[in-house]
């Protein structure tokens, strides 16, 4: 019997699995917590939901499984960089064309971590890059439903400093007006604030 090689040990998943470490909205008081790697989590169900939608009911011929599988590696980069603030992100050109390409090295590094032979095959996911438009657009919007979802559920507690924010992110997305956003809005956003009892009934 022929014995097998020994392969390498890679430290990729390892090192993703510190998502959980990364506090998000680190310049504002949170009365619930986020981490990166729950919010990878729910902007993947959100994006795989609104692929969903476009192509049952807006004419779409997205791949949905795509979509949710890259979603889910949207901020892998954040492992490396830490969660940088939007306002600061997005202060100047200069600022975000700094950090552009900061996140770009940043895939680099994490596609590194791989065995060789699978480098091609997680390089569509990790590299925002080679999205393609749809994607793009379907996992940036569920990016933000998911940071407004956060912001409406600390002023449920009575977090007032969200209010600003909340505000600024639905007019976003209602500018943008993307049907199968519009629809998640109308369908599944008010749940979100509701009592547990009042969702299994």
């Amino acid at each position: 019997m022929a014995s097998l090689k020994a392969r390498a040990a890679s430290h990729f998943f390892a090192y993703v699995s510190r998502l959980r470490w990364i506090k998000r909205w680190g310049l504002m008081r949170n009365a619930i917590e986020e981490n990166v790697a729950t919010h990878s989590w729910e902007v993947a169900t959100i994006a795989h939901a609104l692929a969903l939608i476009r192509n049952r009911h807006f004419d779409g011929a997205v791949n949905a499984d795509r979509i949710a599988a890259a979603a889910l590696y949207h901020d892998a980069t954040e492992v490396i960089t830490g969660d940088m603030p939007t306002p600061v992100k997005y202060h100047s050109k200069v600022m975000r064309e700094a950090f552009g390409d900061i996140e770009h090295k940043a895939e680099a590094e994490l596609l590194a971590l791989l065995p060789d032979d699978l480098r091609e095959d997680f390089a569509p996911y990790v590299r925002e890059s080679q999205l393609g438009q749809a994607e793009k657009e379907l996992i940036k919007a569920a990016d933000r439903l998911s940071a407004l979802l956060k912001c409406r559920a600390e002023i449920q507690t009575g977090n007032k400093e969200f209010e600003p924010a909340a505000e600024q992110i639905l007019h976003g997305l209602q500018q943008q007006a993307l049907p199968e956003v519009l629809y998640f809005l109308e369908v599944f956003a008010p749940s979100y604030e509701r009592p547990l009892d009042h969702l299994l009934g």
